[in-house]
């Protein structure tokens, strides 16, 4: 434990002034008890930086989640962006925390024109009159990560070009850095939070930047999901122009209609917004339950309406992706979810909890009374988000967190239904959601879907039992030269280990300079020798160690008291 405990510090080392900056932050919004406990004070205070432990009083009197959403805004894109996906963990956050973490938005002021012409300039290769007819100097769109001009190509062609910010990168690289320590600090010492995962969160947080800061990612997302509706005239996706996309810049077909939160522009234009509604769940729906790749944020500023009652959908740097298994337990909960079927939602959960630790009858009680509550509804009459936001109460309650994947799947699914009853008061999400469930669930049990899960299962079991023979020869091996080994996870005896071990270094300290006080005490009562100030040498410098030494090992218990 004190080996990886080290290791972790000196990797910190390098970001100390990072670290620095953050600490200060958090104490001055009034979170001075986790920079306390994550051992980042005490990182600081041996490499001789201060942090002033009392909080602002202007913040004092605020409630804990707006602490903490402007402490976010403060500390940047990274911490920014970190709030984005906590306000995706509905089922790990009481609702009132995430309204606050729902309001971190990205915009900033834009990087000068200045700045963005040298940055074009070096990923092209080209002055920007030489790539582009004509480029407007002001940004339309502003984030942390990137913002978005528009341009006309020598062709003619209007498009955005989105730009990432330049020296963004190193400072992402820190803070993730810093993160994924804290992280792994709050797993150590406070058990009870393992259930939610805060080094996943932190790999969630990680993948997404990854994503978000290679604009030729975002390219690639295009591309698909373009793929995905090439034979569907209702929605369109902005093409991508592949001969101007770097990392750092992505340029793509500009989408002309009216953006998705101006709903009395669309009225006036003529448009049905009911059909527009509709239209936009049917797309985002087959996006996740026949592709498994889908739009994770499909607010009303990513969407267009376009002529002809068509969606344009933009921004895809935010996206989900399902594997094939977790796709069909996705189906078979919502499937259960429609049918008021608690038995069916308890297997799938059960399965979502990993190894966290039910109490099943439990569970299973909190379920049939969910059921119960609904029972008297028309399936017309239940509000998806509504019943999505029970299911995440219920795994709150029972200590439950949802895997990392399914969070951005619910928050969406939650967001379109919101934008849907925006523009028609009338919208359900599940009216459209039940006839794609059952659909799918049908399309399980054909003959052909059972012939494959069966020619599947039978592959992995012959591998299984193939396998067993050699696994077992060596399972023996292992045994007969002594070296089978059985890891145990037991991070809270480490933690006990670490703090013994800090004691027994006191305590050697503490016999040390009693041993000098007696041994200089002798000393001093020999009269030969060199003096100091009249008093034998020797012994003057053993009562200046042992001093030296009981101030040390003081200083060592009061640290430790704080900490």
């Amino acid at each position: 434990m004190a080996i990886i405990m080290l290791r972790e510090t000196m990797a910190l080392m390098r970001d100390l002034h990072r670290l620095q900056e953050i600490a200060t932050v958090l104490v001055h919004y009034g979170w001075g008890d986790l920079v306390k406990h994550s051992g980042v004070a005490r990182t600081l205070e041996r490499a001789g930086r201060l942090v002033h432990w009392q909080p602002s009083r202007d913040v004092e009197q605020l409630d804990q989640p707006v602490r903490l959403r402007l402490a976010l805004t403060e500390l940047g894109p990274t911490f920014v962006k970190l709030g984005q996906v906590l306000a995706t963990r509905v089922d790990v956050f009481a609702p009132q925390w995430i309204e606050e973490l729902e309001k971190l938005h990205n915009q900033v002021p834009p990087v000068a024109f200045e700045v963005v012409e040298r940055t074009l300039s070096e990923a092209f290769g080209h002055p920007l009159e030489e790539v582009f007819q004509s480029f407007e100097k002001e940004a339309f769109a502003a984030a942390s990560i990137a913002q978005v001009h528009a341009a006309v190509l020598h062709d003619g062609t209007p498009v955005v070009v989105k730009v990432r910010r330049p020296d963004i990168l190193p400072k992402i690289d820190a803070d993730l850095r810093i993160l994924d320590h804290l992280a792994r600090i709050v797993e150590l010492e406070w058990p009870e939070t393992r259930n939610y995962r805060p080094v996943q969160i932190v790999a969630q947080l990680r993948r997404s930047l990854t994503r978000e800061t290679d604009l030729v990612k975002e390219a690639r997302n295009l591309d698909s999901f373009a793929g995905y509706f090439a034979g569907d005239d209702t929605v369109r996706v902005p093409r991508v122009y592949w001969d101007y996309c770097r990392d750092s810049v992505n340029v793509q077909e500009r989408l002309l209609g009216i953006q998705g939160t101006d709903f009395a522009r669309a009225r006036e234009a003529g448009y049905d917004l009911t059909l527009l509604a509709r239209r936009g769940a049917d797309a985002v729906l087959k996006m996740i339950l026949v592709h498994g790749h889908f739009h994770a944020d499909p607010h009303p500023g990513n969407i267009l309406f376009l002529p002809e009652n068509r969606i344009g959908m933009i921004d895809f740097g935010m996206v989900g992706q399902l594997t094939v298994a977790r796709r069909e337990q996705l189906i078979q909960f919502l499937y259960a979810l429609i049918g008021k079927d608690e038995i069916g939602m308890l297997d799938v959960l059960v399965v979502w909890a990993g190894d966290a630790e039910i109490d099943e009858e439990k569970l299973a009680y909190d379920l049939t009374e969910l059921v119960m509550s609904y029972d008297n509804l028309a399936l017309k009459d239940i509000r998806l988000g509504a019943l999505l936001s029970d299911v995440t109460a219920i795994m709150r309650g029972n200590n439950l967190a949802l895997p990392p994947d399914l969070t951005l799947l619910f928050k969406a699914l939650i967001t379109l239904e919101g934008l849907g009853h925006q523009l028609d008061s009338e919208f359900h999400m599940v009216d459209d959601l039940e006839p794609f469930v059952r659909a799918l669930m049908e399309a399980r049990y054909t003959p052909a879907a059972v012939l494959a899960r069966t020619r599947r299962s039978l592959k992995e079991l012959a591998g299984v039992v193939t396998g067993l023979p050699r696994d077992l020869v060596r399972l023996l091996r292992q045994a007969r030269r002594g070296r089978l080994r059985i890891d145990l996870d037991l991070k809270r005896l480490d933690s006990f280990g670490a703090q013994l071990n800090r004691a027994s270094n006191r305590l050697t300290m503490g016999i040390l300079t009693a041993s000098l006080v007696i041994g200089s005490s002798i000393v001093l009562t020999v009269d030969r020798g060199p003096d100091f100030f009249g008093l034998p040498l020797l012994g003057a410098l053993g009562f200046i160690l042992a001093v030296i030494n009981s101030f040390w090992i003081v200083a060592s218990i009061w640290r430790s008291g704080k900490e």
